[in-house]
């Protein structure tokens, strides 16, 4: 047991400017122990070799966004559930393995071009009918056709083109060195008049992972959650598995609203006045398109809280750029640091920055909620994979792999139960 855990809490909560109150903190599993018992550690490293450690304390970090949540309502309110179980639940569900280089869903794969490596990630299918006019190709037919054709170019390049034709694709970068914050606070909200509620009302206008993770923790927390969806295009979470969708949006109010139709848009601006917090997860143009402007909107509603979750942040141009929780990752530098590591470029996990994300998007969330200021949130994959990495980083590359060897060891002889 250690307090790595405890002292992510802390921290969490001090950027927050929350009252730095005593806490009798629970115990918590070493590092490389909660990495192994979290189930990342047998979703990374290649199918025929051995599971292995990541040397960033990530699952730590997850448990220590719960410990910060439950610090703010009642201990024991998530049960027996640890930050750590919420990274590997998708998988669990629907039974992924290890992959190496290629994530354990398949959409995205490390590839190599003339200076570096890349993540492609294809997650839609429309994707694929982007990359001839990504790659200026007469047609590109399967992944080993994609992997020839990005061997003789130049990495920005590829990126840079990418990102204008809306495709999650990023650089195989290095762990920045100078700190990141987890949020950002774009609007400073109005002060609530008189005390929060109790149970807040979340209108969650996300999908997929990160968002409807984010309400489902705020849910368990006493909130009143309503998820509304666009008829034309309902959460795509709904094609994947019925188990694991069930797992995020069980419990919650489900609302279908035409957006297409004034009366549709009309009713979402009812919804969002009657709201204590919203989340969502698209790019902001999206909602702006529908004369639905967050900045403004926080900007008037006292104590309205707005959570908005990107691949990379609302500011121009990174607030254009697509992403999905595995390239997220790998533009964060995890891949880089497994190959220090190990030698080997690996994907992490299963696309790890959208639970990391969810969990402290629910933190940012009831914690603005509960001091009664609201505000405009930002919380970037991006950027909360890249803080989380640089919890407790070792300083240079031989020190990461003596962790990485030291951790690997603990893990495979501690029989220990986190």
């Amino acid at each position: 047991m250690n307090n790595t855990a405890a002292n992510y809490a802390e921290k969490l909560l001090g950027s927050l400017q929350l009252p730095n109150a005593t806490r009798a903190w629970p115990k918590r599993p070493h590092p490389a122990l909660a990495w192994r018992d979290s189930g990342m550690m047998a979703l990374t490293g290649t199918p025929d070799g051995a599971a292995l450690m990541c040397p960033a304390p990530l699952a730590t970090c997850a448990d220590g966004v719960l410990l910060a949540l439950e610090s703010m309502v009642s201990p024991g309110c998530f049960g027996t559930l640890h930050g750590g179980q919420l990274l590997s639940e998708r998988a669990q569900i629907r039974d992924l393995k290890r992959n190496g280089h290629v994530s354990p869903g398949g959409a995205c794969r490390l590839l190599e071009t003339v200076d570096g490596a890349l993540a492609v990630n294809l997650a839609r299918e429309e994707d694929w009918a982007l990359l001839p006019a990504w790659l200026q190709a007469e047609s590109v037919a399967d992944w080993q056709q994609l992997s020839q054709l990005l061997k003789g170019q130049n990495t920005q390049h590829l990126v840079d083109r990418a990102r204008l034709m809306g495709l999650a694709v990023s650089a195989d970068s290095p762990v920045r060195k100078t700190p990141v914050p987890w949020f950002s606070e774009m609007v400073t909200g109005k002060p609530r008049v008189g005390s929060s509620p109790l149970n807040p009302r979340v209108v969650d206008l996300s999908s997929l992972w990160a968002g409807p993770l984010c309400s489902r923790l705020l849910q368990m927390m006493g909130a009143e959650v309503i998820k509304v969806e666009a008829a034309q295009r309902p959460d795509g979470a709904r094609r994947g598995s019925t188990e694991f969708f069930a797992r995020l949006n069980a419990g919650k109010q489900e609302l279908s609203l035409d957006l297409h139709t004034p009366k549709g848009v009309q009713a979402l601006r009812d919804l969002i006045k009657s709201a204590d917090i919203v989340i969502e997860a698209s790019r902001p143009r999206a909602l702006r398109q529908l004369g639905i402007d967050a900045e403004a909107l926080v900007a008037a509603q006292p104590g309205l809280t707005w959570v908005s979750v990107t691949g990379y942040g609302r500011a121009q141009p990174q607030a254009d750029w697509v992403a999905f929780g595995d390239d997220a990752a790998v533009a964060a530098g995890l891949s880089a640091l497994m190959f220090t590591a190990t030698g080997e470029r690996l994907i992490v996990g299963d696309a790890i920055a959208d639970p990391l994300t969810g969990m402290h998007a629910a933190l940012a969330a009831w914690s603005r909620h509960k001091r009664g200021t609201g505000g405009l949130l930002s919380l970037a994959m991006y950027d909360v994979v890249t803080h989380c990495v640089q919890h407790n980083s070792p300083k240079s590359d031989n020190r990461i792999r003596a962790r990485f060897e030291a951790w690997m060891q603990l893990a495979t002889t501690e029989k220990e139960a986190a």
